[in-house]
C-alpha cells in the first residue's frame, strides 16, 4: 500500500512554483557570455596529449608537424623538462615523494604507467589550433600488459611497472624486481600457537589509497 506523506503545510513564493529565468533567453539563443568566451590580450591556450594505453614503452614522439602548424607557440614533451634523480624529497604538507616519479607524472619521460598519463603539452593562440596540433604528435608505442588490481601487481609472474625498482626487505640481499617497493615482517614468538589458543581470531583485508606518483596515504 502506497501512502503520500504531507512534508509541509507552508505556502512559499519560490519553491514548488516555475519562476520565470531571466538568462533564459541568452543562453538558448548564444548571447550569454562565459568565462570561456572570454579572450584577454597575449592569452594562449593550453592542451594535453594523453596515453590512450594503461601500460606502455614511449619509442619515439614527433612533434614536429604540430610545431610547424599555425597559431602554435609551443610543443613540450619530458625531454623539456629538468632531469631529476630518484630520491624521496619532502614536497610540502608532510608529502614524501620520488622526484623522478613526481617529475613522469606532469609528463611521461620513458613509459606511461596509467590512460591518460600525459605525454605531451601544446600552447596556441587558441583552443582549436591546440586541439588540431595535438593531433599531429605521432607518438610510437609498445605495448605492454598492464596491471589492473593491487593484488594482480604483487604476482611473482605480474608485469614490472618501474623497471629500476627493486623490493627492500629485511634480510634479503638480493633483492628482486617487483611491484612491491618494500616488504618487511615482524614476528614474535610461534604464531601458530597464538591462533590455536586465541578465543577469537579476527581477519580483515586492509587497503590503501594512492594520493600522488610514490605517496601512500592509509584509506
Amino acid at each position: 500500500m502506497t501512502q503520500n506523506l504531507v512534508l509541509s503545510n507552508v505556502e512559499y513564493k519560490v519553491v514548488g512554483t516555475r519562476p520565470i529565468r531571466h538568462d533564459g533567453v541568452d543562453k538558448v539563443t548564444g548571447k550569454a557570455r562565459f568565462s570561456a568566451d572570454a579572450q584577454l590580450p597575449g592569452a594562449l591556450s593550453g592542451k594535453i596529449l594523453r596515453s590512450p594505453h594503461a601500460h606502455a614503452i614511449i619509442k619515439s614522439i614527433d612533434t614536429s608537424l604540430a610545431e610547424a602548424h599555425p597559431g602554435v607557440l609551443a610543443v613540450v614533451t619530458s625531454k623539456d623538462l629538468a632531469s631529476v634523480p630518484d630520491r624521496l624529497a619532502t614536497v610540502g604538507e608532510d608529502a614524501v615523494l620520488s622526484l623522478k616519479y613526481l617529475s613522469n607524472n606532469i609528463l611521461a619521460g620513458d613509459k606511461v604507467l596509467y590512460k591518460g598519463h600525459a605525454i605531451a603539452a601544446v600552447a596556441a593562440e587558441s583552443p582549436h589550433e591546440a586541439e588540431a596540433a595535438l593531433k599531429l604528435i605521432n607518438v610510437e608505442y609498445e605495448i605492454l600488459p598492464p596491471v589492473i588490481t593491487v593484488e594482480d601487481a604483487m604476482k611473482p609472474d605480474a608485469p614490472i611497472l618501474h623497471d629500476h625498482m627493486n623490493t627492500a626487505s629485511l634480510g634479503d640481499a638480493t633483492p628482486k624486481k617487483t611491484n612491491i617497493a618494500a616488504h618487511q615482517r615482524l614476528t614474535l614468538g610461534d604464531l601458530n600457537e597464538g591462533f590455536k589458543e586465541a578465543d577469537v581470531v579476527v581477519e580483515r583485508e586492509f587497503r590503501t589509497k594512492t594520493v600522488h606518483q610514490g605517496y601512500i596515504e592509509p584509506q
